[in-house]
C-alpha cells in the first residue's frame, strides 16, 4: 500500500508540474544532498584543477605563475610532435594497451563464467578470495615479488644455475617483457575484475537454467544461451570504459616494473612525462601540452567506441 501510495503521489506530481526540472529536484531533495559530497569532491580535485590545462599553451614563469605567464600559442605542441621520444612512447602507449585489451580484457569474464559453474557454494567463495586478493596488493610488492622471482639472482635463476643451466633475465628481455605485462596484470586484476561480471550473473533466475536443462540443453549452451546473454551489456559498457582509457597504459605497473634496457618497448606516454618533468628536467608546459594531447585522444575513443557498441549492442553509456 505504501509503495502505491508513493507512486501515486509521484504521478500527481508529474501530472501537476509536467516534469519541471526544479520541482523533480525538491522532490528527490533527500537522494540529491548524498550526491553533494561526491560533487564538492569532484570539483575540488577534478574540474577546478582543469585551468592549469593552459600552461601548455604557455611559457610557465614561476615568479608571474599559470595565469600571468605569456602566451607561447603552439609551440610546444610543435615541440613533442617532433621529440622522437615522446612519438616511440606514443607507439608504445597504443600497443600495449590494445594489448591489454586483445590478453587481459576478456579473462574476468571467462573466469567469472567459470565460477559460475563451480556447484559447491564454499568452493566458489574460496575462489573468488584466492583470485580477488592480488588486487589488494600495491605494484610496489608486486614488483618486488616479481623481481626476487625472476632477476638475474632471483629463485628461477638459481634453480637453473642447480640444475645446471644458463641464467635468463625476463625482466631486460624486451622481446617478453609485454607479455610480462600482460600476465603480472592478469594475475593481479582478473579476479577483481570478475566481480560485476558475477554480480550480473547472480541475477539470473534458476529457473531459466532449469527449464533450458529440462528441454536438453548442455552447460556450454546454458552459458551461450543464457549466462553471456546476461552479461553482455555489461561487458558492452565496460569494452567503452576500456577503449576509453586506452592512451593511460598502466603507469603504475610499468613504473615498478620497467627498466632503461626495455624502455624501447615498454615507456608509455605518462613514464615518459614522468620523467620529462620530475627526472630529466622540469618543463611543465611541454608535460601539460602531453597530457592536454592524451586527455583529447580519450575522449575521441569514449566518444567512438561508445557510439560503435550502441550500433552494435543498442546499449552505451550515453
Amino acid at each position: 500500500m505504501a509503495n502505491t501510495a508513493a507512486d501515486m503521489t509521484k504521478t500527481e506530481i508529474a501530472r501537476q508540474t509536467g516534469h519541471p526540472l526544479l520541482k523533480r529536484i525538491l522532490y528527490y531533495k533527500y537522494f540529491y544532498l548524498l550526491l553533494i559530497p561526491a560533487i564538492i569532491y569532484y570539483i575540488i580535485f577534478a574540474y577546478y584543477p582543469m585551468y592549469g590545462s593552459i600552461l601548455a599553451f604557455k611559457d610557465f614563469n614561476y615568479a608571474k605563475g599559470i595565469l600571468h605567464s605569456p602566451w607561447a600559442g603552439m609551440k610546444y605542441f610543435d615541440k613533442i610532435f617532433n621529440d622522437t621520444m615522446f612519438l616511440k612512447s606514443f607507439a608504445n602507449t597504443l600497443i600495449i594497451s590494445l594489448g591489454r585489451i586483445a590478453f587481459e580484457f576478456p579473462v574476468p569474464i571467462l573466469l567469472a563464467v567459470l565460477i559460475n559453474e563451480v556447484a559447491r557454494t564454499r568452493l566458489k567463495r574460496f575462489l573468488q578470495t584466492v583470485y580477488t586478493f592480488p588486487h589488494f596488493l600495491s605494484w610496489i610488492v608486486v614488483s618486488g615479488i616479481i623481481s626476487n622471482i625472476l632477476s638475474d639472482a632471483g629463485i628461477l635463476n638459481q634453480v637453473i644455475t642447480v640444475l645446471g643451466g644458463q641464467k635468463v633475465n625476463l625482466l631486460t628481455d624486451p622481446k617478453i617483457f609485454r607479455g610480462l605485462l600482460y600476465l603480472t596484470d592478469n594475475w593481479k586484476e582478473a579476479g577483481w575484475g570478475t566481480i560485476i561480471y558475477l554480480a550480473a550473473i547472480a541475477g539470473i533466475s534458476p529457473d531459466l537454467y532449469e527449464a533450458a536443462e529440462i528441454d536438453g540443453a548442455k552447460r556450454f549452451q546454458l552459458m551461450r544461451h543464457i549466462t553471456w546473454p546476461a552479461i553482455r551489456s555489461v561487458t558492452g559498457i565496460l569494452l567503452i570504459l576500456t577503449i576509453g582509457s586506452i592512451m593511460n597504459g598502466g603507469f603504475d605497473q610499468i613504473l615498478n616494473m620497467y627498466n632503461p634496457i626495455v624502455y624501447n618497448v615498454s615507456d608509455i606516454i605518462d613514464t615518459y612525462i614522468y620523467r620529462r618533468t620530475f627526472v630529466t628536467g622540469m618543463d611543465f608546459s611541454s608535460s601539460t601540452a602531453i597530457g592536454l594531447f592524451k586527455s583529447v585522444i580519450n575522449v575521441i575513443l569514449l566518444y567512438t567506441s561508445n557510439f560503435i557498441v550502441r550500433k552494435i549492442n543498442n546499449e552505451g553509456i550515453f
